[in-house]
């Protein structure tokens, strides 16, 4: 917003880019901050290529599963396409020098800028007074000396030239990207590494229900509310679903676990368990189970098993 209005105070016009992935939110906060501004706002989806990033990042991980150095230069790679679609001049970021530790270090910055192709159309308007000069700058077409030399993490002298420019709404510090969490990277290194053939569908039933792994080969995931008990049906319905049995209550409310993975009598035990591990039966009650796999329905009897009662989820292995 910050970049936005300086560009706007030197009579730029600019268009916002809001680029969206499995793995972030912010677009109503990215429509509000547009909206704010009087700009338009245009949402870029992630192509299929984004998911090979994910599971080998040129330039490595954070603390959880963010390859934020790659995923900054495939955004940019996608900004610049789109520059040229729309004839605009130049690309503006809001970074700031030394703000992110794991992407807006100097040397992030030049990385990035490089391998975007168009480093000297990249304009960071809030710290471009510690940055070398670029093509925008040294052709006149902004103003250097009206751009910030901002760096650190502090958000003090931010919020204050926000409050110069009379803004409503300032944003929480927030990247909006689950993959910086170290609790969900854990479920998605654990995707990485045992499932490398994982495509979309699988990234996606990362962001539902609880996972526990039983082995390499089979993981199982149990809704925690109603609201994912209705998704995880659904995704087990889609025709790239990669879930192999979708088990359900019968005689007991409860949540639903999916199997992903070999229909096995220690699987079904294991998903079986786990589902009665987190409903109220009474204690009179032999829960019983559905099992819809995708050629067959009966039903089965589990119980709480020693290994589903000592079961951790994903998010929470060490």
């Amino acid at each position: 917003m910050l970049a936005i209005r300086l560009m706007q105070e030197q009579g730029i016009a600019v268009e916002g880019l809001n680029f969206k992935t499995l793995f972030t939110c912010c677009q109503d906060t990215a429509g509000q901050a547009a909206e704010e501004l009087g700009i338009r706002v245009t949402v870029l989806g992630a192509e299929d290529d984004y998911l090979e990033l994910i599971k080998s990042p040129r330039f490595g991980y954070g603390k959880g599963a963010n390859p934020c150095v790659d995923c900054r230069i495939y955004m940019f790679q996608r900004a610049f396409r789109y520059m040229e679609q729309i004839g605009a001049d130049f690309i503006i970021s809001g970074e700031v020098v030394g703000q992110r530790p794991m992407s807006q270090k100097k040397r992030d910055l030049e990385i990035i800028g490089h391998h975007s192709n168009f480093a000297d159309l990249l304009l960071r308007p809030l710290s471009a007074q510690l940055l070398p000069p670029t093509l925008p700058e040294r052709e006149g077409w902004v103003d250097r000396q009206q751009l910030g030399n901002f760096y650190g993490r502090s958000r003090k002298g931010l919020i204050a030239l926000a409050n110069k420019f009379h803004f409503k709404n300032i944003p929480a510090p927030s990247t909006g990207c689950a993959l910086t969490e170290p609790q969900f990277g854990k479920k998605v290194l654990d995707l990485v590494q045992l499932e490398p053939a994982a495509g979309s569908w699988d990234y996606r039933l990362l962001n539902m229900g609880r996972h526990f792994r039983l082995d390499a080969q089979t993981k199982v995931v149990v809704g925690r509310q109603k609201s994912e008990n209705d998704q995880l049906e659904y995704a087990h319905k889609l025709p790239q679903a990669s879930s192999t049995a979708l088990l359900t209550p019968v005689n007991f409310q409860g949540p639903l676990s999916l199997i992903l993975g070999p229909v096995t009598p220690e699987s079904l035990g294991f998903s079986g368990g786990l589902l009665i591990r987190y409903s109220k039966i009474p204690d009179n009650r032999q829960p019983c189970v559905q099992v819809r796999t995708r050629h067959r329905t009966f039903q089965i009897k589990p119980f709480v098993s020693h290994r589903a009662s000592q079961a951790h989820t994903l998010a929470s292995l060490p």
